[in-house]
């Protein structure tokens, strides 16, 4: 099967989780993907000392913004409580899709 010209594959899979961890030196970050895959690194620009729900709103802006962005995909963050201090672990979820104006719905209203 041929390639379409211009289309091009997004570098990752559309996330479908997070891992936000506490280290001494800051916060890093695990997303995982729907391919298997996973992004890693550090949360930047949010202080070691940040309170916990700064460093999750820093966290989930990234698969938010990468679901928009890459997959054209809304998404939402929902984290879960964590038994360990100081780690948090997050489901990723598409939103669901806004009729369009003026379609129908499957109910034919």
């Amino acid at each position: 099967m041929a390639r379409q010209r211009g289309t091009k594959r997004p570098p990752f899979g559309l996330p479908v989780g997070i891992v936000l961890t506490a280290m001494p030196d800051g916060r890093r970050h695990t997303v995982r993907t729907g391919d298997g895959g996973m992004v890693c690194g550090r949360l930047a620009g949010v202080p070691s000392g940040a309170a916990a729900e700064e460093a999750q709103a820093a966290a989930a802006a990234m698969p938010v913004a990468c679901a928009r962005d890459l997959h054209g995909v809304g998404v939402e963050v929902t984290w879960d409580a964590s038994p360990e201090p100081g780690s948090r672990t997050g489901q990723v979820t598409p939103l669901a899709a806004e009729p369009r104006p003026g379609s129908r719905s499957a109910f034919g209203a």
